[in-house]
């Protein structure tokens, strides 16, 4: 096997002055195709009293506007787009708060430097041609599935394109295809250790040496209790529909200490979550992302509401380096490696009979996975029929619109705690 060092591509033997001198050169013309081909840009640009030539080293980045999810959604579906839909090669979709989904889309282009990002992002992890490569994300309209798919054909590798469910199936797959990297969430990589157990099999004896673990926070304690458990090195892949999907960054495996950010295609920021303003290097805030080489939707100033901090590349020296990712700014919930925002349970509840408009989510962990209950109050007048029947119809609207299963309890009028008229909408009970 080649040593890593031998595998790097250009990008990431590039040193600081010349990624620099790169990226400043991508971000403006980045600017420039937004601003000339995006309505959204021009008109946000024009009313912040900016243009892309007022962009002249990387720190006027800050004097241009933020990009958040909710301008998307408003620009639904093809509002973002900066090229003719004849050039769009691939469609990508993430769920809404409004039953709208987050549409992007890809040019040939995007899709070869997608392919290349995770590729890369793979050869990081330890991957290297001729593995192959368990894929047991979601395929569809989600990144996740295709993005790693298609990604690791690009580096060589030969891909099993599992997907999601069918746990006992997916653990007969692993011993009987042996392949030796395993790309999943962490929660489910741990639903997979217990069937593996289940069926009496030694999950240290399979051919896996390597775990690529996103679409969900994970703690370092998850990580432990994978390695030891399958005898692998579990390491973090990051990503978002709206920047590219999964491949932005990396955790390199041999160092393990947070993800490199593929700064010569995503340009970070981390910013105060309050006030905006861009903060030092190492201090914690929320994530903002740009895209650099985006040709089909170009992003500026994307408000991830992930928060971490920047840090200096190490196995990658050229790059910085993010935290893991364990918390958000904003209200959502990431149930299993679904996103799930208040707004979405508070319209299945406000459309349910019989369940006034109080609900409170609560989250619990139950062995090693994350699980949500969803308690709303009764109407006075609802009896027990009547409540019987919303908790099935809100479980049932869950699972159909959102993609997860959640325990559903329908509680007396009144009776949800409730802080100065308001009730706490999200009590999370899990134990770090």
């Amino acid at each position: 096997m080649a040593d890593a060092a031998e595998l790097l591509d250009s990008g990431e033997l590039l040193d600081q002055e010349a990624l620099q001198a790169l990226q400043l050169e991508r971000l403006r013309a980045s600017l420039h195709h937004a601003y000339a081909n995006v309505p959204f840009y021009r008109q946000s640009f024009d009313a912040a009293g900016v243009h892309p030539d007022d962009c002249r080293a990387l720190s006027d980045l800050a004097r241009f506007p933020f990009t958040t999810k909710v301008d998307l959604r408003e620009n639904y579906p093809y509002g973002m787009f900066a090229v003719p839909e004849d050039r769009i090669r691939r469609i990508h979709a993430s769920s809404g708060t409004t039953g709208r989904p987050t549409v992007v889309g890809y040019t040939e282009n995007d899709l070869s430097m997608w392919a290349d990002m995770v590729a890369r992002s793979i050869r990081a992890a330890g991957g290297r041609p001729g593995d192959k490569v368990h894929v047991a994300y979601g395929y569809g309209l989600f990144t996740g599935g295709l993005g790693a798919h298609y990604t690791a054909e690009r580096l060589g590798c030969t891909v099993i394109p599992a997907s999601g469910g069918m746990t006992a199936r997916q653990v007969q797959l692993i011993q009987d295809l042996r392949p030796g990297i395993i790309m999943v969430t962490p929660s489910y990589m741990l639903t997979l250790l217990d069937e593996f157990e289940r069926q009496g099999v030694d999950p240290r004896g399979t051919s896996l040496r390597v775990g690529i673990f996103g679409a969900e926070p994970w703690t370092e304690q998850m990580r432990q209790e994978i390695e030891e458990r399958f005898a692998i090195d579990a390491v973090d892949i990051y990503g978002l529909s709206e920047v590219i999907g999964p491949g932005v960054a990396q955790e390199c495996v041999e160092t393990k200490d947070g993800l490199h950010i593929w700064e010569d295609h995503f340009f970070p920021e981390v910013v105060d979550p309050i006030t905006g303003e861009v903060l030092p290097e190492g201090e914690k805030g929320e994530l903002v992302f740009t895209s650099l080489t985006k040709e089909a939707m170009p992003v500026i100033r994307y408000r991830t509401r992930d928060l971490t901090r920047l840090l200096p590349g190490t196995a990658r020296p050229a790059f910085r380096r993010m935290e893991k990712v364990t918390g958000r700014s904003d209200d959502m919930v990431i149930l299993r490696g679904v996103n799930l925002f208040l707004t979405q349970i508070e319209e299945i509840v406000l459309r349910t009979p019989g369940v006034a408009p109080h609900f409170q989510l609560r989250l619990t962990r139950e062995g090693r996975l994350d699980a949500l209950t969803v308690r709303a109050e009764a109407r006075p007048d609802a009896g027990p029929e009547t409540r019987e029947a919303a908790a099935r119809a809100i479980t049932t609207a869950v699972k159909d619109g959102i993609g997860v299963s959640v325990s559903v309890e329908i509680v007396e009028p009144e009776s949800l705690e409730r802080s100065v008229g308001k009730i706490r909408r999200i009590v999370d009970l899990r134990t770090s």
